[in-house]
């Protein structure tokens, strides 16, 4: 496996080596030019204030698919999927708090549990990668670092709670082009939400990630932050819902869709 390209997997090669738990890692660079999810899953009678706080709030949580009740298959995502078992590792917040990390759900499903499929920025790397622009943690082999900002979200029903944001270091030079190479792509986050000055959305040690890993920022380059899907996260912090399941920050479900359906010209 170490000398495998991960990249030029198939989505459904991909999500077949989590089920079988060979790939218990971060998804970065995994199956080019195909979209990677974030995934969050809560009880149905929160599922509608959930919807709408995706609505409102389409940067850190764009919505790819929704599952019927007590479904594991995103049908317009991924229809062969199995939720359940298909994301290298997830996350399990019990009244805000992590209460553990899994490679599969098969102990903790319930028949009236609703999926959301949102869209990540893993999904724009390859493009920024075709356009020389360096993508830290693929050369690095970690994952994404992730920060809780100051930016609080448009509270919908229960829901409410701060951005997170995903920091990539861009050389001072692509910077405009990096800008626009992920304004191509709302679907999955699209432009960035704060270039450099991480201080002004409230990231005190840009070293000090609150999710993912540390990266290195060289002389010339500067941080540039994207909203972020472990947003979800956060709010299942603020909120407390007695059940929210999440994918572990960085391990992303991988879908069918392909990248290029999701860009705009």
């Amino acid at each position: 496996m170490a000398d495998m390209d991960m990249s030029k997997l198939s989505p459904s090669e991909a999500r077949a080596m989590f089920r079988k738990n060979e790939w218990v890692k971060p998804t970065s660079g995994i199956s080019e030019g195909y979209a990677q999810a974030n995934l969050a899953i809560m009880h149905k009678e929160l599922a509608f204030d959930f919807l709408l706080f995706c609505q409102r709030n389409p940067k850190p949580c764009p919505v790819l698919d929704v599952t019927e009740p007590g479904s594991p298959v995103p049908t317009i995502a991924a229809p062969s999927a199995d939720l359940r078992t298909d994301v290298p590792k997830y996350r399990i917040y019990r009244h805000g708090e992590l209460d553990s990390e899994v490679t599969d759900l098969m102990d903790v499903w319930e028949d009236d549990l609703v999926a959301f499929v949102l869209g990540c920025s893993f999904t724009f790397e390859f493009p920024l990668m075709k356009n020389g622009i360096p993508v830290r943690q693929i050369e690095e082999h970690c994952n994404v670092p992730m920060f809780k900002t100051n930016i609080q979200c448009v509270p919908a029903g229960r829901f409410h709670g701060p951005m997170v944001v995903s920091m990539r270091p861009i050389p001072e030079k692509d910077v405009v082009r990096a800008v626009e190479v992920t304004s191509r792509f709302p679907a999955v986050h699209g432009s960035p939400v704060q270039i450099g000055n991480p201080e002004h959305i409230g990231i005190k040690d840009i070293h000090h990630p609150d999710f993912g890993d540390p990266v290195t920022i060289k002389d010339g380059e500067i941080p540039v932050f994207w909203a972020c899907g472990v947003t979800p996260q956060a709010v299942a912090m603020a909120v407390k819902p007695d059940l929210m399941i999440t994918h572990a920050p960085g391990h992303m479900f991988i879908t069918d869709l392909k990248e290029a359906r999701l860009g705009v010209l």
